[in-house]
């Protein structure tokens, strides 16, 4: 957009306010989903699902051409995810519409390591993760090279699920020892019990489904062995290593009294 603002046409406005999804995608050749849903909202699965219904509608009454919708790993469990089986819902909402849909089933975010910044600065990695389960992780930019490239191709039709599984697969102890040596700092893992998690949770003000949404999306994923497997197409080239040293280390390198 930033490069050819020209040839874009943007469409300001509320994706929770249905009118103004039927109309902003009406006519659409392909329309990419990204659930506007935080975690923190009061009932986060409802929210997501009511959010997405416009677009459904759309779908079914053969206004869009074509639904990528970027879901997650664990929406192929359907149920005990957490807010994920709100994409898990939103997945099979637009299978039944008969139009051509895109599943993107996306790995653990880097960037979700942005959202400890002061664990981190202290040289701490919290998780509610099993800590030895290997699971995919990934940079956001190669999701968006590999939505890019689906975007631009017409050659997909019908049911099409493609994984964007990253580099490879880490356990949280592996990505503490990764980020030890991008960060030039020690970390250490500290893993957060479910039960210590709510407690947190619930002590910043969050509702019980939202409190149930981000324990579930941890519980949930305990074992979790991804429906796709990992393989030339869904591996994606950016590493942890890398993006830490050059995404991670300066912020945490501008915070005051970072150790």
């Amino acid at each position: 957009m930033t490069k050819a603002p020209a040839r874009v046409d943007v469409r300001r406005g509320d994706l929770t306010d249905a009118g103004f999804v039927r109309d902003a995608v009406a006519g659409a050749r392909t329309v990419f989903w990204v659930d506007p849903t935080p975690h923190t909202a009061p009932d986060p699965i409802g929210t997501s699902l009511e959010t997405a219904a416009p677009l459904v509608e759309a779908a079914r009454a053969g206004d869009v051409g074509r639904v990528a919708l970027l879901s997650s790993i664990g929406a192929e469990k359907r149920h005990g995810v957490g807010h994920i089986d709100a994409l898990a819902g939103i997945e099979t909402e637009l299978d039944a519409t008969g139009t051509d849909v895109l599943h993107l089933r996306c790995a653990y975010f880097f960037t979700n390591l942005l959202l400890d910044l002061e664990g981190l600065s202290r040289g701490v990695l919290n998780t509610a993760f099993d800590p030895e389960h290997p699971m995919p992780w990934v940079d956001p930019r190669d999701v968006a090279d590999v939505v890019a490239v689906r975007l631009l191709n017409d050659g997909w039709r019908g049911r099409t699920v493609q994984a964007v599984h990253g580099p490879e697969d880490l356990t949280f102890h592996q990505v503490a020892r990764i980020l030890t040596e991008a960060l030039g700092r020690t970390v250490r893992l500290d893993q957060v019990g479910e039960d210590a998690l709510r407690d947190t949770l619930r002590a910043a003000g969050l509702t019980a489904p939202a409190v149930e949404g981000i324990v579930g999306m941890s519980a949930g994923s305990s074992g979790l062995v991804p429906e796709q497997p990992r393989d030339l197409l869904t591996t994606t080239p950016t590493r942890l290593g890398g993006w830490a040293h050059a995404e991670l280390r300066p912020l945490l390198e501008a915070r005051p009294g970072t150790a």
